[in-house]
């Protein structure tokens, strides 16, 4: 009987194919057609998982998306993005710099301003907008919870909306309130439950010997999608091999990442640095290390919304 064996150079080639290198990606300045002609609405993005907001689903530099998009945005300081919704949850998370997020409601705005590792889930069917108003460019990394989401439905866009009102995201003078997970308002009150704090989201230690922050699912913001976690992993920390039955993204924070595939007992790995993306498809078995001499934070997404059943091994 012949039993066919992956040869080690496929399984190690497909893994490649699977890895989205920042240093090898280009922000595209054009990714938003309904941006032209409108300076203050600059912004560019980089594809990693699908087009997110972007109409470019032809990308064929851009891994192909099944329960969700990744994707990083670059805001200059003083631009902003008019406010519109989506059918479908987004998530920001925050790299560099400090966005103002804003939630709309019947002409009243709630804002919130997030740093660093600090997230929010835009809810579905919620008016949102975003803002530089800090003194540093922002990069963060976009998820929209499906692959082929619809086009975004704007509500106060400059084509049609008077410039300054399209600025505030469709808030009047007086109109716009601030985050405030004790506030009275209805909208404050909706977006506290959709806002993640790096410094006060609870860090689970796993048994394996890495760091967990849930962002997106049991122990963070309720969804019916995907899970979002941040990982946490110390020098010289890895897994056995593991398997899911959806697939997952990890996405290089800081640090650096290696990441191994096993098929019939041949194996193959790569090193992810920062910015560094990789997509484990559904049922390959997989694992991740810190060969590093420095600590490692990974954006962990997820394509379901089930609590975890993956019980990690340490290596």
């Amino acid at each position: 009987m012949n039993i066919m064996v992956p040869n080690p150079s496929s399984l190690e080639a497909e893994l490649q194919r699977n890895v989205g290198r920042h240093v090898a990606k280009v922000f595209d300045w054009d990714a938003f057609p309904s941006n032209s002609g409108f300076p203050d609405l600059l912004r560019a993005q980089m594809r990693y998982i699908g087009a997110g907001g972007s109409p470019k689903v032809g990308d064929t530099s851009t891994l192909k998306p099944e329960h969700f998009t990744v994707s990083l945005i670059y805001k200059p300081v003083g631009k902003y993005a008019a406010c519109h919704a989506h059918e479908i949850e987004e998530s920001f998370l925050i790299l560099d710099g400090v966005l103002t997020v804003g939630w709309e409601r019947d002409g009243e705005v709630v804002e919130v301003r997030l740093g660093p590792k600090d997230m929010i889930l835009n809810a579905r069917d919620v008016g949102h907008g975003f803002r530089n108003d800090g003194v540093e460019p922002v990069l963060m990394s976009i998820s929209v919870d499906v692959g082929k989401p619809l086009p975004p439905r704007y509500l106060y866009h400059p084509k049609n909306t008077a410039p300054e009102l399209a600025r505030s995201f469709g808030a009047a003078p007086g109109k716009t309130l601030p985050f405030d997970v004790a506030g009275s308002h209805p909208l404050q009150k909706q977006m506290a439950q959709y806002v993640i704090r790096y410094s006060e989201q609870p860090t689970q230690w796993d048994p394996a010997g890495f760091t967990r922050k849930v962002y997106v699912g049991p122990g963070g913001v309720q969804s019916d999608t995907c899970r979002k976690e941040m990982l946490g992993i110390p020098v010289g920390v890895g897994v056995k091999p593991y398997a899911r039955d959806v697939e997952d993204a990890f996405l290089v924070v800081d640090g650096s990442l290696t990441v191994g595939w096993e098929e019939n007992g041949v194996k193959t790995e790569v090193e992810l640095g920062p910015r560094d993306l990789v997509l484990n498809p559904a049922g390959r078995r997989h694992w991740f290390r810190n060969n590093s001499a420095g600590p490692c934070n990974v954006w962990s997404v997820i394509g379901t919304e089930k609590p975890e059943t993956v019980v990690f091994e340490r290596a």
